[in-house]
């Protein structure tokens, strides 16, 4: 029986097999180095607007953090322009796994506890509740087609041990937030995945999935109806400030604003040392196979869920909206810059140890981007010391955070109380060493796979 099906019915790539890529045999690149969801949404080339000389408010980066600025503060009355340095869409927001969980994906209850307090953990937890919850409202009230679908999340433990730490974090989510699950065992995970590399895992059945190209270019439409101005190709030069406000300057020209917000998380960039000495850029990759024969895929992911794992260094999966497609992303190889083989094959070899099966299966579609990391790995949003507004530091779990952040921070702009949030008292850190904070991350996420790899 074939497992995959003709790789030239919809006019892509042929691309190249998963287990030549996950062994670097070939020297022949027939992929395709741009996200697959570009395929049904690439990013707008423009033209754009002629630029303005003054507006309320100049929002920098154009993802959905600032696009979900914007159109709160469009509709409250503002002149707001959106400016990035690329197309917009061209970054974060349309190369992500269009994953949507709550946005306290990052730490156990029980850390979570221990590092804040169990007041303010609860206040955090609740609140990443919030984000899943309105981005799900938003999609709806909006009428954005992006294939939303609430379609749960299956974690995998990679060892015994871990399968028992996340019951006992799903007891303290339920306990604490509410929130429902429930434990897949070993025995029974053929039920969510066809692998044996998993020891088990846990279930979250509300988190989600969407189309992140879709989903930004909904957005966007959204804020130009409703009477924003969006840039693309404007790359910030510098932000000054004066009594009158500030000024955004680029290459030719400048724009004077009122309140000026910094909404460009992993793609900071001269924008002040304040924000460069606290996000620290990583580049995450993924590919995408081709079309898989629908007996075998329904075999492999039967619920179509979106996936995890317990490693330091995880990997993470998800079929494609709509189609018979995996798509599977994780860090990418840092110490790759020159061979593009070598910069994916670790995606495929990981993908191979979950499904064997698949090795003759092509990839047609690998990409990278950067995403945002902050010292502390908590979102941050308020005011700079220069009174700059700023909402970034989404630590790879964007989609929720980013949307419900950029809401929070127009509130915050407009002067409503609703816009306060848990995370507006968290001290937004600095590292005394950051200067060496990005070229340590290849060396760091190294020893994490070691680590992973062994056991420990």
């Amino acid at each position: 029986m074939a497992i995959f099906v003709d790789p030239h019915s919809k006019s892509e790539p042929i691309g190249i097999r998963l287990s030549e890529l996950s062994e670097g045999r070939t020297k022949y690149w027939s992929t395709q180095a741009v996200p697959y969801w570009w395929r049904d949404a690439p990013p707008s080339p423009g033209p754009w607007p002629e630029p303005v000389k003054k507006a309320d408010v100049v929002i920098v980066g154009a993802g959905y953090t600032g696009l979900s600025a914007a159109l709160v503060l469009a509709r409250a009355g503002r002149h707001v322009v959106v400016v990035d340095s690329f197309a917009p869409g061209f970054g974060a927001s349309t190369r992500n796994g269009g994953q949507i969980g709550s946005g306290n994906q990052k730490f156990r209850v029980k850390t979570l506890i221990e590092m804040k307090g169990e007041r303010k953990a609860v206040e955090l937890l609740h609140e990443g509740i919030e984000m899943l919850d309105g981005i799900d409202a938003l999609i709806e009230r909006e009428k954005i087609d992006c294939s939303f679908v609430r379609c749960g999340r299956f974690r995998g433990a990679m060892r015994a041990e871990h399968y028992e730490a996340m019951a006992r974090d799903m007891e303290d989510l339920k306990r604490y937030a509410g929130v429902e699950s429930c434990m897949i065992s070993r025995r029974e995970q053929h039920t969510e995945i066809a692998t044996e590399l998993f020891h088990g895992g846990s279930l979250l059945p509300g988190d989600a999935s969407l189309h992140p190209g879709k989903y930004h270019a909904g957005l966007l439409n959204r804020v130009v109806e409703a009477g924003g101005a969006v840039h693309g190709n404007m790359p910030v030069r510098s932000i000054s400030s004066d009594r009158a406000g500030y000024t955004v300057h680029f290459e030719r020209f400048s724009i004077q604003a009122r309140d000026v917000l910094v909404a460009t998380n992993g793609y900071t960039k001269n924008i002040g040392a304040f924000f460069r000495k606290r996000i620290v850029p990583i580049r995450s990759a993924q590919i995408t196979t081709e079309v898989i024969a629908p007996e075998i895929f329904q075999r492999l992911m039967p619920n179509r869920r979106v996936f995890g794992n317990t490693n330091r260094v995880f990997f993470y999966f998800r079929p494609a909206p709509d189609e018979d497609r995996l798509i599977w992303g994780g860090r990418s190889n840092h110490f790759a810059r020159d061979s593009v083989l070598a910069a994916y094959s670790h995606l495929a070899r990981d993908l191979l140890r979950t499904f064997p099966m698949l090795g003759d299966i092509r990839v047609p579609y690998a990409w990278s981007g950067l995403i945002g990391y902050t010292f502390d790995e908590f979102p941050h949003l308020g005011r700079s010391p220069e009174g700059v507004y700023y909402a970034m530091g989404y630590c790879g779990t964007g989609v929720s955070r980013s949307t419900h952040f950029g809401r929070k921070i127009a509130l915050q702009i407009l002067g409503k109380t609703e816009g306060q949030s848990a995370f507006n008292d968290l001290v937004f850190p600095s590292h005394q060493f950051q200067a060496f904070a990005k070229p340590a991350v290849p060396i760091v996420e190294t020893w994490y796979r070691l680590r992973d790899a062994a056991g420990l």
